[in-house]
């Protein structure tokens, strides 16, 4: 029993963990979204030069990326020293008592629901293969080969935000200057719906719920920033 279903909870967690960068990509490309359109559109609100617009919009998506991907650093690797730190302290436990440890860990495939004796028959087996492994799983809900990299968080996040970005730069420049805003503001509708749906798609969420959250939040994004820069670009002028 234990050699068939042991196996199958480290690819559970690896789907899992693939699911979460998913969703966290998406959710990086959507703040790329909201945030540069944001930008361009309250500065092409204030004036119609190409100049302002494109550097505003450049700054943002540079300084979004690098604010998203040290976030991301920083968070992921606190993470990971948690992670390091609870491996310690169970090696170190494994180490010092390891009856203690067995005990414990049949305790707690008992508690899942397996007989006293199945739950010690699995718990000797695992133990015989990988203690720290076998413990670290199910005590702890981690991996020791599959830790958190920070790296990867923060490169991910980085490069989310700035494909996300990338949509309202190009649709606030490459129309003639009449249609730049109203251009701007249908695409990042339309990728908002798209986002939303990806998102609640990938967490089983309501997909209905999630676009009508996104779109309106984009929306109203879109309307201050836009009556901010034509407040400020009317003051100026």
């Amino acid at each position: 029993m234990s050699n068939t279903s042991h196996p199958a909870e480290p690819h559970v967690g690896s789907v899992s963990s693939k699911l979460n960068w998913l969703r966290a990509g998406v959710l990086g490309a959507n703040d790329g979204i909201v945030s540069t359109a944001g930008i361009v559109v309250g500065v092409a609100a204030a004036t119609v030069l190409r100049s302002p617009i494109l550097t505003a919009g450049s700054a943002g998506l540079v300084a979004g990326a690098v604010s998203m991907a040290l976030g991301e650093y920083v968070s992921v690797s606190t993470q990971r020293d948690t992670e390091k730190a609870l491996l310690i302290k169970e090696r170190r436990e494994l180490h010092d008592d390891p009856a203690a440890e067995l005990d414990e860990l049949a305790a707690l495939y008992e508690a899942k629901g397996l007989t006293a004796a199945t739950a010690r028959t699995v718990a000797e087996e695992l133990t015989d293969h990988n203690p720290l492994l076998a413990h670290a799983e199910v005590e702890l809900g981690i991996n020791p080969d599959e830790l958190t990299n920070p790296w990867q968080a923060a490169l991910s996040s980085a490069f989310a935000f700035s494909i996300g970005a990338l949509l309202p730069l190009i649709a606030i420049l490459a129309p003639p200057t009449a249609w730049r805003i109203p251009v701007t503001v249908v695409a990042v509708l339309m990728a908002l719906v798209v986002t939303g749906v990806v998102s609640a798609g990938l967490g089983g969420a309501p997909k209905g719920r999630a676009v009508v959250r996104n779109v309106i939040g984009g929306g109203l994004a879109l309307a201050i920033t836009y009556a901010i820069g034509h407040l400020v670009g009317a003051a100026i002028g």
